[in-house]
């Protein structure tokens, strides 16, 4: 599988199809603006499919740009690491990359245009007293008293704003619009506020940063973006979106449409909470394999086209709902089957002298069980590795594995008896004693099979077995380390198959009964291999 099965379709393809039929619109443009203050998670990657994938279908063009009116949270790092995520989904944008800073000037010309026209206004209050006279969802604003100042009053005070002549917080530009509406949003919202603080883009230029609603509309309308495409959290910041654009002096008139968030299971997808994450050492970094960014899901091993699937299968609507982890997981299990090579691997060893056998043979096992990836040879000797899982002293019923005077088949090889335990000194398992029925050609019917690695023909290995990185499907915001999964990852040493080794990332690799793995991006040598889980054979957090 290497595209979405399919292309279903959805309120804002219907709405685009209406838009050329009716000649509304020539060519569609899209955009995907994310704020570089942070990784993507999962939930940009279906806004990103969103975009890129209308564009691409309606032969349009969607533009990459970073919302960058925040240099106090923003960095190059995040910036390049955007544009990597971008990339890696196999995404590709029109002309260079562009940056909400590149049209300050623009922006900074209407809100001088607004101020010009009564409809801005610089405001003194201190933001504890702004917020209070905002009003709330039942009862309205209270106008402040500075909303009266005169048009060259406003604007000389914008200028030493924008000079940098004040201090943080001493002044806000703010749009007149109504202090009596019932949407928030429209109270007199604030244009620019005070951050003497350089921008990584364009050093100590300004003084004073433009508010997201205002900046983002613009930006849309410069690039002469047709459909805007946002998560339902900015349905009520529509009416300020159009207001703006019907404000100033502009020819393109870009029209904002609401999707619903792809939220999953055991997950958070606030940026705020999983810097947390980070900084407080939760995670081993934004890439950590735990994390839903889509970093953190590369180093995990799952492939870009699982991501475009999953948010293939989970559609575009304007109804909230909850993903279960397990759509996603399934992707990427459908994705991985028809590219992971198999091998064998033991992430628990537990040693077997077979006491009857003394020599070395190999057998051949296909690379792939239904498709055409070759043959693999699997060195046999007298001392080889199992998992200790598929050993028990004293077996439950229905346990079809090795237990004392139990046999089992050793997949692709003999069929093996368990004569003996060994212990050490505490008690512990460190060894068994068993014996092989030499004949290969006996029916083996009804035993149990399992997976097995001479220690002769194996090469040490780390294992990195991730799970989910939260016990609760719904983890809270105020109480999230409380519920993190203390078995998130499980570091184990075992052996692999001679030659894996040699596998790099992002090429997966299926170790037979244990999951889909791939090597660790970072971590991973051939002299000294790490392999991270990417996902289990099967879903083991299944409703009982």
């Amino acid at each position: 599988m290497t595209e979405p099965t399919f292309k279903p379709t959805n309120f804002i393809r219907q709405i685009i199809e209406k838009d050329l039929n009716s000649k509304t619109v020539e060519t569609v443009v899209t955009r995907f603006p994310p704020e570089p203050n942070g990784y993507l998670h999962i939930g940009h990657a279906k806004s990103m499919c969103l975009n890129f994938g209308l564009a691409e279908d309606f032969n349009g063009r969607c533009q990459l740009r970073l919302d960058d009116t925040n240099p106090s949270k923003e960095s190059d790092e995040y910036a390049q690491a955007i544009i990597e995520d971008v990339k890696w989904l196999g995404f590709e944008w029109h002309g260079d990359v562009c940056h909400a800073s590149d049209y300050y000037q623009q922006l900074y010309n209407w809100a001088i245009e607004l101020i010009n026209k009564g409809l801005a206004y610089v405001d003194s209050q201190d933001s504890d007293t702004m917020r209070k006279n905002r009003g709330n969802l039942t009862s309205p604003g209270i106008e402040s008293p500075f909303r009266v100042r005169n048009i060259a009053e406003n604007l000389d005070l914008l200028e030493r704003m924008r000079r940098g002549e004040f201090a943080d917080g001493e002044h806000v530009l703010r749009a007149k619009i109504d202090m009596q509406s019932p949407n928030m949003n429209m109270r007199d919202p604030v244009i620019y506020r005070i951050m003497n603080v350089p921008h990584e883009r364009t050093g100590d230029t300004w003084h004073i940063y433009p508010l997201y609603d205002f900046a983002h509309g613009l930006s849309d309308s410069i690039e002469g973006v047709t459909h805007s495409i946002c998560t339902l959290e900015f349905e009520d910041h529509r009416p300020l979106y159009n207001w703006f654009i019907n404000n100033v002096t502009t020819t393109a008139t870009p029209h904002q449409y609401e999707f619903s968030r792809a939220n999953l299971d055991y997950t958070m997808m606030s940026k705020r909470l999983l810097n947390l994450l980070v900084t407080d050492n939760y995670v081993n970094g934004w890439d950590d394999p735990r994390m839903p960014t889509l970093a953190g899901m590369r180093r995990l091993g799952y492939p870009p086209e699982a991501i475009k699937e999953f948010c293939n299968r989970i559609g575009v609507t304007k109804q909230h709902n909850q993903i279960e982890l397990s759509v996603l997981e399934g992707a990427v299990r459908d994705t991985m089957d028809s590219k992971a090579v198999r091998a064998f691997a033991i992430t628990e060893p537990l040693k077997v002298t077979i006491t009857n056998y003394d020599g070395v043979e190999f057998f051949q096992a296909k690379r792939h069980p239904k498709l055409d990836m070759g043959q693999r040879e699997i060195g046999f000797g007298n001392t080889i590795w199992i998992e200790k899982s598929d050993f028990a002293e004293t077996p439950q019923e229905g346990f079809k594995r090795l237990s004392p005077g139990a046999e089992v088949k050793l997949r692709y090889s003999y069929i093996m008896r368990c004569d003996e335990v060994i212990k050490d000194r505490d008690g512990n398992i460190i060894e068994l004693k068993a014996s092989i029925d030499p004949d290969r050609s006996r029916k083996f019917k009804g035993l149990g099979i399992i997976h097995w690695l001479s220690a002769g023909h194996a090469v040490k290995a780390t294992f990195r077995l991730y799970d989910r990185l939260f016990k609760s499907p719904t983890p809270k915001a105020d109480t999230f380390a409380e519920d993190l999964n203390p078995l998130s990852l499980v570091e184990t040493a075992g052996y692999i198959e001679a030659g894996t080794e040699n596998l790099l990332a992002p090429d997966p690799i299926q170790f037979e009964r244990m999951g889909y793995f791939v090597a660790d991006s970072k971590d991973h040598t051939a002299s000294q291999p790490v392999f991270n889980r990417t996902v289990s054979l099967k879903d083991n957090w299944q409703k009982s």
